[in-house]
């Protein structure tokens, strides 16, 4: 699957998760959930799809690939913008989020966002 197929994925399956979350709906919305590979994770900084053997993912201190963040994200063992914060790495993604996303708004996606990056591991307290 190339990474531009992915990206789409991805930030549809983000709009879905932040409809079927949100403290506005009150009824459960029937939506069609992207599939992704069994084997996909989601790196755990900016939540992008990293599928086994993709080449989006981060690397170790020694050099071994990383399981669980991609290669924007996760460098040699550190992550490439350490003093990023949870907000400025959702006001980061919010044009990649929107150019996937044609219909979605930036409000849209940083609402999306705000309620889905809590769960991955860079930022869960």
């Amino acid at each position: 699957m190339k990474s531009k197929e992915i990206f789409k994925k991805f930030y549809k399956t983000f709009k879905t998760y932040s409809k079927l979350h949100s403290k506005k709906s009150k009824e459960v919305i029937n939506l069609e959930i992207p599939e992704f590979p069994e084997n996909t994770t989601f790196c755990q900084c900016c939540g992008m799809p990293l599928d086994e053997g993709s080449e989006l993912k981060g690397t170790e201190a020694d050099g071994s690939i990383s399981d669980g963040y991609c290669i924007y994200c996760y460098k040699d063992g550190a992550f490439t913008a350490p003093d990023m914060t949870m907000e400025e790495m959702i006001e980061f993604c919010i044009p990649h989020v929107i150019s996937f996303n044609t219909e979605m708004t930036e409000e849209d996606a940083r609402e999306m966002m705000q309620k889905f990056f809590p769960e991955l591991k860079r930022w869960k307290k």
